[in-house]
């Protein structure tokens, strides 16, 4: 009956997930145009960086790419490094977020997360446990292209222990209710190799279909479960797992919300979330953020940031709801 059961949910979907951009193609394009307006906002006494912010924030990376060709054509020099030299702070950060393609910049983030003495696990398990298997792919041939290093190897020689088993799992990507229970809520001690192994399967309709079944085996849902079962960075690996799989843009709406909750906004989560997901699906988190916290993103990201930093994400953002 179970291997039955099982049989049914191994079933995968195929097809790319939809995306549900805020940046899309600008449909009057003419790069060179573009090129020249940044070259002058460049060269203006004291920048003019809302020039700069209006061409890059609301052109797509292809698009952006194409102006920094032009640009070198003109210039005679690199875009990139021109940006660099007349921005600061966070919206240097921004903007230079925009330059890379969104692979680029989730392998960027992620060599960031593991650099240097001790490791960022927050924002590693964030962008490793948030991205589907076709993010993966091109994140892992971006990597080794940028640093001449293999991901899995990164991540292994970062990490430790069962946190380092499940994070190595999902990188090597190529998930069960039942066998869920068993090695969990069931049993003293959770087998968490199980539940790294089901986890890591990754047919997202699949797994959504074993947490509701796992419902019916088990007194509590699934991140009920992890809560009592794990703790720690595991812990938090899992249930951003179970979290995207169940809604991934309700995962990113909440983890904004967090970002902004203080005084101050992590700029750093804001910023990786705003620039790594606007050509992807940041219009429905959009919708999840209103929906579940009762203030549209838009008027959030303006309570909590000032200046260059609040215009070119309101930008990003591109409407309020």
């Amino acid at each position: 009956m179970v291997q039955e059961f099982l049989g049914q949910l191994t079933l995968q979907l195929g097809g790319g997930e939809p995306t549900y951009p805020t940046v899309v193609p600008e449909p009057n394009f003419d790069p060179d145009k573009d090129a020249a307006r940044i070259e002058t906002a460049i060269k203006t006494k004291g920048v003019d960086e809302q020039t700069i912010i209006d061409v890059l924030t609301k052109r797509t990376y292809n698009q952006r790419r194409e102006i920094a060709f032009a640009f070198e054509r003109r210039a005679k020099k690199d875009m990139i490094s021109a940006l660099k030299g007349a921005l600061s702070g966070s919206l240097e950060t921004v903007i230079l977020g925009l330059m890379k393609s969104t692979a680029q910049y989730d392998a960027s983030e992620i060599k960031a997360s593991i650099k240097g003495l001790g490791t960022d696990e927050e924002s590693l398990i964030e962008i490793v446990c948030s991205r589907s298997n076709a993010e993966f792919m091109e994140i892992k041939k971006v990597y080794k292209e940028l640093f001449k290093k293999d991901l899995e190897k990164d991540v292994s020689g970062d990490t430790s222990g069962d946190l380092a088993k499940l994070l190595l799992a999902l990188v090597e990507v190529g998930h069960l209710s039942y066998a869920l229970y068993e090695a969990g809520v069931k049993r003293k001690g959770t087998d968490v190799k199980c539940w790294i192994s089901i986890m890591t399967e990754r047919s997202v309709p699949h797994l959504q279909k074993v947490f509701e079944r796992y419902k019916s085996y088990s007194p509590y849902d699934m991140q009920e479960s992890i809560r009592k079962e794990v703790k720690g960075d595991l812990e938090k690996s899992f249930l951003t797992l179970v979290q995207c799989f169940e809604n991934k843009q309700l995962y990113f709406a909440n983890r904004l919300q967090d970002a902004m909750k203080s005084k101050g906004a992590k700029e750093k989560v804001l910023t990786r979330i705003m620039v790594s997901r606007c050509e992807v699906d940041l219009k429905k988190i959009r919708q999840e953020f209103k929906a579940h916290h009762g203030k549209s993103l838009y008027q959030t990201i303006a309570e909590h940031t000032k200046g260059d930093y609040q215009r070119a994400l309101l930008s990003l953002c591109s409407g309020d709801d």
